[in-house]
């Protein structure tokens, strides 16, 4: 640990603004690196006298800032870590940094199955760090989860988010390409959960260096319109969920009335778009029976 006063950190946080970005950033730097968040930070500085405890150096987040700003390579990247939901997951390039839009998709998870059930099966598709599966493992210890991805390292850092936040063995991990991981399990999953790449090809070839230059395509990339894995997940869904079961697939803004369209293509009834905290149509629903 070191220590320094709470004036020698704001006179270096305003330093370390006035180099380059954003407040934000450093903000989140400080909290996963430094371990003091921005809130501690906020309290503390009503006495601008007293110490504070660092998990490392100045000089440590200082070289971590200045990667950020000459490089543009995200802070979760660079820190290996990052929060989501009452999680901090491990991250790296080999997979999507989970953003907090995404938390919503397990409260909509959590409304849909809203007492305590036992046996309820569910599949997380193209899982990624894990987050989505892990979040709903975590909180709902007697379901049975089943998260996919069809890149190993991925799965590996899954896995390791998984082993590292939980003593439980209600969450398992599967090598496939959408519903290739699921030969011989037909009619076996109460919901299906996914985010999946859905960026069109015209947004992802401008998106900002920080994303498309260290972010994996492979999680990103949806296909020309950008619908290319959702349409595949959608397609593939009626063999795979029990009657009545659901569908809750995460999508481009723009996205919610042709993801709606699919659904009711494959006999999905009780289809809906669900908004974002910042009122975005970002998550379709769909239930079969």
């Amino acid at each position: 640990m070191f220590t320094v006063s709470v004036q020698e950190l704001l006179i270096w946080l305003k330093k370390q603004v006035d180099f380059g970005c954003d407040e934000e950033s450093l903000f989140l730097l400080l909290d996963i690196l430094g371990g003091l968040s921005k809130r501690d930070l906020i309290a503390l500085k009503i006495n601008p006298h007293q110490e504070v405890k660092l998990k490392v150096s100045f000089n440590n987040i200082t070289n971590s800032w200045i990667e950020h700003i000459t490089t543009s390579r995200p802070i979760q990247q660079i820190c290996e870590s990052t929060y989501w939901r009452e999680l901090k997951i491990k991250v790296n390039s080999d997979v999507l940094i989970p953003r907090v839009e995404t938390e919503i998709i397990v409260d909509i998870v959590n409304n849909l199955f809203p007492f305590p059930q036992e046996s309820i099966y569910f599949a997380d598709l193209g899982t990624g760090s894990g987050a989505i599966a892990i979040a709903l493992a975590l909180s709902n210890p007697s379901w049975v989860g089943f998260a996919t991805d069809c890149d190993n390292k991925a799965l590996a850092i899954a896995r390791h988010n998984f082993l590292n936040l939980s003593d439980c063995s209600n969450l398992s991990f599967y090598l496939g390409d959408w519903w290739g991981a699921f030969n011989g399990f037909s009619g076996k999953f109460d919901f299906i959960v996914s985010n999946p790449p859905y960026i069109p090809k015209e947004v992802y070839e401008n998106l900002s260096i920080e994303v498309k230059n260290y972010e994996p395509k492979l999680a990103l990339y949806g296909g020309s319109d950008g619908l290319k894995h959702i349409r595949n997940i959608i397609k593939g869904a009626p063999n795979f969920i029990k009657e009545n079961g659901w569908v809750i697939i995460e999508n481009h803004f723009d996205q919610g009335e042709k993801v709606k369209s699919l659904f009711n293509n494959y006999g999905f009834n009780s289809v809906k778009v669900i908004n974002d905290l910042s009122g975005i149509g970002r998550f379709t629903i769909g239930r079969y029976n």
